[in-house]
């Protein structure tokens, strides 16, 4: 049995994820190959390089979009949408990873040619991961992560999943992170998954809607049921795609199992913290 520990002391992203898992070994040109099913890619481009974090060599993977390669973020930024990514990470914040979701959101608003993007919602989400052929288990655990955020989504703004429409999970970048994820962990043959508690941060973070407490609502509701552990850092630590891809997949939340290591793997953030790596760490083995 192979199994597959998220050791998440700096909180959790959906790029965490991909770096963490590519640094493990996973093979990243595999995966993008098995994206192009979903007959999006003129809409991105994918990278991931060496960083080091606080001492620590991990991998940093990134989602571009084509949107804002040409045009300025900004407005993304704004967005802040961050949101989710925000989490990137990290960063938290905003921004930057924001961008990531930014991005997304980016473009959101920007360019018609690409203003599809901010609508895409939760059905038709569904719709391209049915329709893409992936093998049963990428299909399960990609449609199992984005319910969970759509009836998160939902239910936070009182409406049905069909209604559901939302820029952070219409955007590419989760699209790509959370499907990426549910390809890697395939490909490398896990069986189980564990997870350490969840640390989301604290402080605030500036979203569409306006500022709003760390956690933001829709990663709380996701993580009812799992174990939340204390941090005084005040950035979002944990996004919603983090959240999301941690309450389904993760069969139970504990200390490091005892397992025979095989792999392990650094995945960055995109900010940077004084006091400690801001890193996932996963850690693959036999139990």
């Amino acid at each position: 049995m192979t199994t597959l520990y998220f050791d998440c002391f700096s909180g959790m992203s959906g790029d965490m994820v991909i770096g963490a898992l590519l640094d493990a070994g996973a093979d990243p040109v595999k995966m993008e190959a098995e994206l192009k099913k979903l007959q999006m890619e003129e809409e991105y481009t994918l990278s991931w390089k060496k960083v080091v974090k606080n001492g620590i060599t991990a991998t940093k993977f990134d989602v571009k979009l084509t949107a804002e390669i040409s045009h300025s973020h900004a407005h993304d930024h704004d967005h802040t949408h961050s949101h989710d990514h925000s989490h990137d990470h990290d960063h938290t914040h905003s921004h930057d990873h924001s961008h990531d979701h930014e991005h997304t959101h980016s473009h959101h608003h920007s360019h018609d040619q690409h203003h599809h993007h901010a609508h895409r919602s939760y059905k038709d989400i569904v719709e391209m991961i049915k329709v893409a052929g992936f093998n049963e288990e990428v299909t399960r655990m990609s449609l199992a992560i984005f319910k969970k955020i759509g009836e998160a989504e939902g239910h936070i703004h009182s409406m049905p999943l069909e209604k559901v429409h939302f820029h952070e999970v219409g955007a590419v970048d989760s699209i790509i992170d959370i499907i990426g994820a549910a390809i890697l962990i395939d490909q490398m043959g896990i069986t189980s998954i564990k997870s350490s508690p969840i640390p989301v941060g604290t402080g605030n973070i500036q979203i569409d809607h306006g500022v709003y407490p760390v956690p933001a609502p829709a990663t709380l509701e996701m993580l009812k049921g799992v174990p939340i552990a204390k941090s005084d850092i005040r950035f979002e630590l944990t996004t919603p795609t983090g959240a999301a891809i941690a309450s389904v997949l993760a069969d139970a939340f504990c200390s490091m199992p005892s397992m025979t290591i095989d792999a392990i793997g650094y995945g960055a953030g995109t900010k940077t913290f004084k006091d400690h790596p801001n890193v996932l760490r996963v850690v693959i083995g036999k139990e």
